[in-house]
C-alpha cells in the first residue's frame, strides 16, 4: 500500500470519527445531561464532605493533650 493511499484512508477515517463525535455531542438525548454539567460550578454544595475512612472527625469541644 502506497503512503498516499494510506494517508487518504486515514484522513477519511478521522473525518468520519470527527463527524461522529459532533453528532454525539449535539444529540438531543445528551442535552439535559450537558446542561446539568454546565450549571454544576454555579450551584452551591448542600453536603459537607466527610473525611476518608481511617481519619477521625475533628472534635468541637476542648482538645485534650
Amino acid at each position: 500500500m502506497s503512503p498516499v493511499i494510506f494517508h487518504s484512508i486515514w484522513t477519511v477515517a478521522l473525518l468520519i470519527l470527527f463527524i461522529g463525535i459532533i453528532i454525539w455531542a449535539f444529540s438531543s438525548r445528551r442535552k439535559k445531561r450537558f446542561d446539568a454539567a454546565a450549571r454544576m460550578p454555579l450551584e452551591e454544595e448542600d453536603t459537607v464532605p466527610t473525611p476518608p475512612s481511617g481519619e477521625k472527625k475533628p472534635s468541637k469541644g476542648k482538645q485534650h493533650g
